[in-house]
């Protein structure tokens, strides 16, 4: 396959390794006490320390990220690289930051194939506070609701791929311009690689947040709780005649916490997306200059 192939996914697998414990704080705020219409107020707040009850907390819905944001990060550089070239760009060095969002754009679509049954997967591991795991939670939604399942809340999904994979190559082509300097030695160019990356990171996160806020919740809604050993797990979608839709959740949350909801876990979101991005892309650009050496 070719270099962007596998430059993305090494970089995605390794970008979920070291963010997946802020990834599990930030889901779980955005979640919220709201997860289902008829258990609001049932969960008690959690402090920071709260939501890692366990060691295996730290690893909590990794599985089906670890496996899913790997092909997830290929199939968004291959389509970026791609549609960079039917554009007239070079993909090493694009110049036009229009062409660079709308490729970024039409690179976060082509992921929506893995990115929703991923998203809602890990979404509903990471809530859950019982000891479900990915694979588990996968089977009970394949056993109930089949492919169509897997992919619940996949528009809000795709819209916010779409918008956010925009805004992430378009502030890193753009913040690596304006970095970048012909006397840069190769520690320059990765101190500013990570840098920019980073920084790539929390403004796509800052772009997109509402929507994600809103995603995370239609994706964890759930009928009530399956106990085990006293715990309450969130593993299934509600039956067809109580699902809320992406518009309602959105209005209901904002009637009952007020536009500051649509924000929670945001500054989280930005410290575990400077670190994951910096490495990510840290990870593809050494990659793609091993890969194309050989």
């Amino acid at each position: 396959m070719s270099a962007d192939f596998w430059s993305g996914y090494l970089s995605g697998a390794a970008g979920i390794l070291i963010g997946n414990p802020l990834d599990l704080v930030k889901t779980r705020l955005q979640a919220g006490q709201a997860i289902s219409p008829s258990q609001a107020g049932e969960q008690p707040s959690r402090s920071f320390r709260g939501h890692f009850d366990r060691a295996g907390t730290l690893v909590k819905g990794a599985t089906a990220p670890i496996l899913g944001y790997g092909a997830l990060n290929a199939i968004l550089f291959v389509t970026y690289n791609h549609s960079l070239e039917l554009f007239g760009e070079t993909p090493a060095s694009p110049e036009n930051l229009l062409k660079i969002w709308t490729a970024g754009a039409f690179g976060g679509l082509a992921t929506f194939v893995v990115s929703a049954p991923t998203e809602l997967i890990k979404c509903r591991a990471q809530v859950s506070t019982g000891r479900a795991s990915s694979w588990s939670i996968a089977r009970d939604i394949w056993r109930t609701a089949g492919v169509r399942g897997l992919y619940y809340g996949g528009g809000i999904t795709s819209v916010r791929d779409a918008v956010g994979y925009g805004f992430y190559f378009w502030s890193y082509q753009l913040s690596k311009q304006s970095l970048s300097s012909p006397d840069d030695t190769d520690k320059d160019t990765a101190l500013k690689i990570l840098f920019c990356g980073g920084l790539a990171g929390v403004v796509t996160w800052a772009s997109i947040f509402p929507l994600d806020v809103i995603k995370t919740r239609v994706q964890t809604q759930v009928v009530g709780t399956a106990a085990t050993g006293g715990e309450r797990q969130i593993l299934l979608p509600q039956p067809s005649s109580a699902k809320l839709s992406t518009f309602e959740i959105a209005r209901n949350a904002y009637h009952t916490e007020g536009a500051q909801v649509f924000f929670r876990g945001l500054g989280i979101c930005s410290i575990r997306a400077f670190v994951v991005n910096a490495v990510q892309w840290a990870v593809y650009e050494y990659m793609m200059l091993r890969l194309l050496r050989n």
